[in-house]
């Protein structure tokens, strides 16, 4: 067992608890929630491991020191006091990520561009030459958090964010968010219980977190690298165990996974992007307009989509959503519906009552993830309803 040390994964708005959560079930030590990020303590293993399992997770970093700053030189100054050439090699390249919530500095890019003059600063005068930057994929990520006048400098162990997961090579236009998409699920309650839909599925990746949830697959098994296999300490060995005991953990899936589009090229993409993911034995994908299907069965539905909002995609979002909420009384008796939309007006068109409505938000859209109990008592209502009109 290695010795433990303090790290941060950063998340999403509203899925603090459910990165604590999944954190504490992979055995994460010290966990406090903060605002869109939990801190917690870990050995390299763990690093390993929360990059790998975390569903809800878009970075995990390794905080390194702390120092205060309030103008240019003290930042530039803290920024040099740390020993960089101990950390990497001249001939290695590196890039520096920064947030900034502070009234001393206002603009992250060049709080980025001064850290940077300080780091290459420091291995000029050391060996009369200075690493270069790469910023699409760097020997080692660095990241300066900026909060008031406390400064934290942070290695990236994840490198990209931790969404690209890396079974996606097929996108239509406005995908969602794979981090986004499984949180939206976690809160949905998905844990693989009973079948489930996507009536409208796009490229497939809500149906491939449905999936990988349902079949408890790390979340991010199928990517190519992490920013910590760079790293000079890098347990390759410690890494390969941390891998086959996540696979291990893995299991079967009794129900069913369906998604309905109704465009060909773009179930095409979401049937490559799920044999991408290898879960073509648990997810179908079927050329349907949601609007003229109904429920098969009367076994428990959850039905989990992603409509239009018309912010990027042109629809009439008041019919549109009308006939969502219509199809779902007539046809999807005893299911429960969720849906993410950040068109508020639209949302009064669908004519349910809905059960919980959760705010999150889509990329820089503030959104409404909504839930439908549909029970066996639902269709006849909406009969009825239709017979009045």
């Amino acid at each position: 067992m290695g010795k433990n040390f303090k790290l941060t994964a950063k998340t999403l708005f509203g899925f603090e608890d459910l990165l604590a959560t999944e954190l504490k079930n992979l055995g994460a030590l010290n966990i406090q929630k903060g605002q869109r990020m939990v801190s917690f303590e870990g050995d390299d293993g763990f690093m390993y491991k929360a990059n790998l399992a975390c569903r809800t997770a878009i970075k995990i970093l390794k905080p390194i020191y702390h120092f205060k700053a309030n103008d240019e030189k003290s930042l530039y100054d803290g920024i040099m006091k740390y020993d960089w050439v101990d950390l990497f090699d001249v001939d290695k390249t590196f890039a520096i990520d920064a947030t900034v919530f502070s009234d001393d500095f206002s603009h992250s890019k060049y709080v980025a561009l001064l850290s940077k003059d300080a780091i290459v600063d420091q291995f000029r005068n050391a060996f009369n030459r200075r690493p270069n930057v790469d910023t699409e994929d760097p020997d080692v990520r660095i990241n300066i958090h900026i909060h008031m006048n406390d400064v934290t400098v942070s290695l990236d162990s994840s490198g990209n964010s931790l969404h690209q997961r890396g079974y996606r090579t097929q996108t239509n236009e406005a995908p969602i968010n794979e981090v986004l998409a499984a949180g939206l699920l976690m809160l949905s309650g998905w844990a693989g219980q009973c079948d489930f839909l996507d009536p409208m599925c796009g490229s497939g990746t809500i149906l491939i977190e449905a999936g990988m949830i349902a079949c408890n697959i790390p979340a991010n098994i199928h990517r190519k690298g992490f920013a910590f296999e760079k790293w000079q300490d890098f347990d390759a060995t410690l890494y390969e165990k941390i891998k086959e005991n996540l696979l291990k953990k893995t299991k079967e899936f009794e129900f069913s996974i369906l998604g309905f589009d109704i465009d060909f090229q773009t179930m095409k993409k979401a049937k490559i992007n799920i044999n991408q993911a290898y879960l073509e034995d648990y997810i179908d994908v079927e050329k349907q307009d949601f609007f003229t299907s109904s429920k098969d069965s009367d076994k428990p539905l959850h039905i989990f989509f992603n409509p239009p909002y018309n912010e990027r995609i042109s629809i009439n979002t008041e019919d549109f959503y009308k006939e969502i909420g219509n199809t779902l009384k007539r046809n999807y008796a005893g299911t429960n519906a969720w849906l993410i939309t950040s068109n508020y007006d639209a949302l009064k068109s669908v004519g349910l009552r809905p059960t919980a409505k959760i705010k999150t938000f889509n990329g820089a859209l503030e959104a409404r993830l909504v839930h439908y109990e549909l029970y066996d008592g639902t269709k006849r209502y909406g009969k009825q309803m239709d017979e009045k009109k």
